[in-house]
């Protein structure tokens, strides 16, 4: 028997909340994506990286699919198979956010995509993993329009016997060079709870045993208190010396050195405009005040690498946009990950902008582990 938890992964994408979950010690088992690009990718880099296929293997396929009868009954025989070799089953996914993202669409639990987080819920009532990961973007939880739809998944987790904890996030609190807010909603089952000793009376929450805190970095109020520099004139491959007091991991420059982003397999990968260069050498470094062609500054950490909506990041030093590597570099991923070569440069800016950054992931992995661990060497030690 497997003393890895077991991962069902639905919204794969190209797999970056996949790999922090791999990378801290969970079997990644079931992989479901939709889009062919990013399952493309997905398989791509594992074989890169050297990682083993998934046990019950890759499904590309819309997850709409699981809740008719006959998949439905297939996804219960592979989870009940998992459930003879690993110590817990979890199910992790961020549906598609456009529908909730003020920037997006708006469209709310009525849109295509938003109707995808109400199947993703339904999914996860039917097959009762152990646990669940459910990422979106704040507006979903934040925005008066769509929280009410939030509270409504949220019961009908917890009518199905999940005790939940939620957090908003910030990636650049996990080392991430980049400022990304997005909704995590966590759930255990009751049973698993008791089973481990969490007690949760006297007016206690999960939220206040959940080690949330634990593998976060860096405190908003530590990041707010950091002397960040403002703009720089640019100039083309010019050096500038980085500035005191500020921590060099979460930088842009940081990440172009540490992932060797000039001699990288998607270094050339990036858009050359018909016209613009002038534009582009008229932009201040650090200069990321507009809604596009932001200029993002070495010694500091980028906005949302989501460039969708003709949201253009221009290199610090260097009169272009950005290249594939430098925008997988943003999104805190090894060095090792790679795009495949033929993938078309939309659908490439696409699959980074979609993921959640690496150690952002990482990070919350790491927290579920640390609490399913602890709390079992807590059980056992009283049963001693």
């Amino acid at each position: 028997m497997s003393n890895k938890p077991a991962i069902f992964s639905f919204f794969s994408g190209a797999g970056f909340l996949d790999l922090g979950f791999e990378n801290s010690g969970f079997d990644i088992a079931f992989v479901n994506e939709y889009y062919r690009p990013f399952m493309e990718t997905y398989i791509h880099s594992r074989r890169v990286m050297g990682i083993p296929e998934p046990e019950y293997g890759y499904h590309l396929r819309d997850i709409t699919e699981f809740t008719n009868t006959e998949e439905s009954a297939n996804l219960t025989s592979l989870v009940e198979k998992a459930r003879e070799s690993n110590p817990f089953i979890g199910f992790i996914g961020g549906p598609p956010c456009p529908d909730f993202s003020v920037g997006g669409k708006n469209r709310g639990s009525e849109g295509e995509n938003g109707k995808l987080s109400a199947t993703y819920v339904e999914i996860i009532c039917q097959q009762e993993p152990d646990f669940f990961l459910f990422e979106n973007v704040k507006g979903l939880w934040r925005t008066k329009k769509h929280r009410a739809f939030y509270r409504e998944i949220k019961s009908k987790l917890q009518n199905a016997g999940y005790v939940i904890t939620e957090r908003l996030i910030n990636a650049i609190e996990y080392g991430v060079p980049q400022q990304r807010e997005r909704i995590i909603m966590i759930g255990f089952k009751h049973h698993l709870l008791e089973r481990m000793g969490v007690e949760l009376g006297q007016g206690l929450s999960l939220s206040d045993v959940f080690p949330w805190e634990k593998h976060i970095k860096y405190s908003p109020d530590r990041i707010a208190s950091i002397p960040w520099v403002g703009t720089t004139p640019f100039g083309q491959d010019i050096d500038l010396e980085r500035p005191q007091g500020i921590p060099e991991e979460l930088t842009i420059e940081h990440w172009f050195t540490k992932n060797d982003v000039y001699n990288h397999p998607n270094t050339n990968q990036y858009f050359t405009p018909r016209a613009g260069l002038v534009k582009f050498q008229s932009i201040l470094e650090g200069d990321d005040s507009k809604k596009s062609y932001k200029r993002l500054h070495r010694w500091r950490y980028s906005p949302t690498a989501a460039y969708g909506n003709n949201e253009v990041h221009l290199h610090p030093y260097k009169p272009r946009r950005l290249s594939v590597a430098e925008a997988l570099a943003i999104q805190s991923l090894p060095k090792a990950y790679t795009l495949p070569s033929e993938i078309t440069l939309s659908a490439a800016f696409k699959t980074i902008g979609n993921g959640v950054p690496y150690l952002a992931a990482k990070g919350l992995a790491e927290t579920i582990k640390d609490f399913l661990g602890v709390s079992l060497h807590e059980t056992n030690s009283n049963s001693t």
